[in-house]
């Protein structure tokens, strides 16, 4: 029996939401993955350790840990992290603000992407849009020091 073509819409409707639900969910754990391989030596969910936490990053203004010891540069950003700014930030640190003190990057767009995805996951519901498509930056050779 043929389907009328709202029935159709609808049907296709759902499966593109279970369709970019499975995707979302996948880059999760693909930027769990990447943050646990990457992230772990300086950073932890819900401890400051080299770098601050990073468990409800998203919405947060940079530099506003209490008791973290942040640089200047960064306390004085009036950035606040959502997709777009940790986007910048991990395609280059040192451009997007410069003085900071973290020399970590990621150069593909896809592996930043999964990242945000990750650290938006560990925020409140509701905090920040879903990052669904990278911002193209130029390629940014990798590097580590401490935030």
């Amino acid at each position: 029996m043929p389907f009328s073509p709202p029935t159709c819409l609808v049907l296709c409707l759902i499966f593109s939401v279970q369709q970019a639900h499975a995707q979302g969910a996948a880059a999760i754990k693909q930027g769990q993955r990447l943050w646990q391989q990457r992230c772990t030596d300086c950073h932890a969910l819900d401890t400051d350790e080299t770098g601050p936490r990073h468990r409800g990053v998203f919405g947060r203004r940079a530099g506003s840990i209490k008791g973290y010891d942040y640089s200047r540069a960064l306390k004085r950003s009036q950035v606040t992290w959502d997709a777009r700014s940790l986007d910048r930030w991990l395609t280059d640190p040192e451009q997007f603000i410069p003085g900071q003190n973290m020399d970590f990057k990621v150069s593909n767009a896809a592996e930043r992407a999964a990242l945000i995805a990750y650290l938006q996951s560990l925020s409140a519901p509701g905090v920040g849009k879903p990052f669904t498509q990278p911002v193209q930056t130029p390629r940014a050779a990798p590097g580590r020091q401490r935030q």
